[in-house]
């Protein structure tokens, strides 16, 4: 087994293939392409250079002495602690070997021989999903950071995600287009993002544990613009719609379906749709977790407080879709209490 050293910044790939000139020619290609390559010559090899060097991508041919490649990829699928992108480069092209590999974990299929550029788009493919996956756990780790300095301890973020998850998957079957598979993804990871503006504001405020006053509700309220303005100042750098939903759940998740909510008193349809239902995820985690000004109320109370706050609060549309998956809300509850 070969020993590697990767420079810094090179994406890492290893190639599985018993075949020395198929196997020579995949990792001269790849290295011509500024990948870090590492090469076994059959299943029980890769399996622990997979171990050793944990790369992000995988290619494997199906057809190995020693652990067959059907037999790497569950393998992998069984030990790895991040997701890997898994790529079948086999000779075997019939639909049979194709739904099986597919069947066991693989995410891509390419027969030989192979095109070069065909393999490097596909290779591209998966270093965009590598990048959001690695883009979502940044957000969730400065998510984290800022619930830290709140009372909102436990597992409040992850609830929040779930419900903003249970949500839009509902909506998405009762007319809402917009909330494709795509949109939903990007909203479940985002949502968590919600109160990160709580980062700035002062400890005798955000954990004092009675009511705030009129003036220390006002210092409160100032997180949604705060952090808001940060995602602002990002997006317009980079115009990625990711942060670009990030910012409209930050800023608008305290406005209220009436109008009378914060920072801008926005109304109905004014406010994004993503904010609307981040902010039903999140109003049903305080009324069902404890909380330093109040105990957790029980299903019946939640339900009865949601209910009246539809059309003020709450978008009346997404009431109603809570209510259709009230029990997998309070099934979420259960997953990840406090």
């Amino acid at each position: 087994m070969q020993k590697a050293f990767f420079p810094e910044g090179k994406e890492k790939i290893l190639v599985v293939e018993d075949s020395p000139v198929d196997r020579a020619l995949l990792v001269s290609k790849l290295n011509s392409w500024n990948y870090s390559v590492l090469s076994g010559q059959n299943g029980e090899e890769g399996m622990e250079l997979f171990k050793a060097h944990a790369p992000k991508i995988v290619i494997t041919d199906l057809t190995m002495p020693n652990l067959d490649g059907f037999s790497l990829i569950k393998s992998i699928r069984e030990t790895e602690l991040s997701y890997t992108y898994l790529i079948v480069l086999s000779g075997v092209d019939d639909k049979k070997s194709i739904v099986r590999a597919l069947s066991s974990g693989a995410d891509d299929y390419l027969t030989k021989p192979f095109h070069p550029e065909e393999l490097r788009i596909r290779l591209l493919g998966a270093q965009r999903l590598m990048n959001l996956e690695s883009q979502d756990m940044l957000i969730f780790a400065l998510a984290k950071l800022a619930e830290y300095r709140s009372n909102e301890t436990g597992q409040h973020l992850e609830r929040v995600q779930h419900y903003t998850l249970a949500l839009a998957q509902e909506l998405a079957g009762h007319g809402f287009s917009r909330l494709t598979s795509a949109v939903i993804e990007m909203l479940f990871s985002l949502s968590s993002l919600h109160d990160i503006g709580k980062v700035a504001i002062p400890d005798n405020i955000l954990h004092k544990p009675g009511r705030l006053t009129s003036e220390e509700f006002e210092v409160m309220k100032q997180h949604t613009v705060i952090g808001g303005n940060l995602l602002e100042q990002l997006y317009k750098k980079s115009g990625s719609v990711r942060l670009k939903m990030a910012k409209h759940i930050v800023l608008y998740h305290h406005e209220r379906f009436d109008g009378t909510g914060y920072p801008y008193g926005l109304k109905g349809e004014e406010i994004p749709l993503e904010a609307r239902i981040v902010a039903l995820a999140d109003m049903f985690d305080a009324l069902s977790t404890e909380r330093c000004y109040k105990p957790a109320f029980a299903r019946e109370k939640c339900r009865e407080i949601i209910e009246q706050e539809k059309g003020n609060c709450l978008d009346p549309a997404l009431v109603e879709a809570f209510l259709r998956q009230e029990k997998e809300f309070w099934e979420i509850r259960k997953r990840f209490p406090n």
